[in-house]
């Protein structure tokens, strides 16, 4: 079924006016390879509808595409498909508030948290490391929290809270609510679950 939806969207991506997607992805566009450049967690993506391929140069970005592809690929395409030129509203949400976001609450869909605080509860330093260098920053949230940009209209927030003897660590990620606009909340699943992977990812 994945597999079908890519093949849909780099069919709509193809149709696609080149300086309509630049404008509403925030995307750059080669005329010369006829490919597109996103950055998603801070690495930069080559999309070229031509050949239906997406590649990266950074161990990360690699990461991204090739191990990741079942999340990340479909979400690309459908990210340069359906975003829009609209500004972010500023309010943070839980994904499950997303319209439809109940499926955050479900079975395979629930989110790996735990990979989250099991790799960085006590270990700020080594958090707000791996978020610079996805792109990202400090946010002021939980005990320590990172803003990262899966793609340039849809940042999301990943905050912990350090576990004591009392109350395990948690972890929480939260959207923009102009997400529901942009995508829709099956992609935004697959985007945030690609943000946690990766923040998660120990390149060794």
């Amino acid at each position: 079924m994945a597999e079908l939806g890519r093949e849909w969207a780099w069919d709509i991506l193809a149709e696609l006016a080149p300086e309509d997607v630049q404008v509403r992805a925030c995307v750059s566009y080669d005329r010369a390879t006829s490919a597109y450049c996103l950055t998603s967690l801070g690495q930069d993506l080559t999309i070229a509808p031509k050949e239906r391929k997406i590649s990266a140069k950074t161990p990360f970005g690699r990461y991204l595409v090739d191990a990741l592809g079942y999340l990340s690929q479909l979400s690309v395409l459908r990210y340069l498909v359906d975003a829009k030129d609209i500004p972010l509203t500023g309010e943070l949400v839980k994904p499950s508030e997303l319209p439809g976001g109940e499926i955050f609450l479900k079975g395979t869909h629930v989110l790996p948290l735990n990979k989250i605080t099991g790799r960085f509860d006590q270990r700020p330093a080594e958090f707000l490391q791996k978020g610079k260098e996805l792109g990202g920053f400090a946010a002021d949230y939980g005990d320590i929290a990172v803003r990262l940009l899966p793609f340039p209209r849809i940042p999301l927030v990943v905050a912990v809270w350090s576990g004591d003897e009392e109350f395990p660590a948690n972890c929480s990620v939260l959207l923009d609510s102009s997400c529901a606009l942009q995508i829709p909340t099956d992609i935004a699943w697959s985007t945030v679950l690609m943000a946690i992977e990766l923040m998660a990812y120990e390149s060794g």
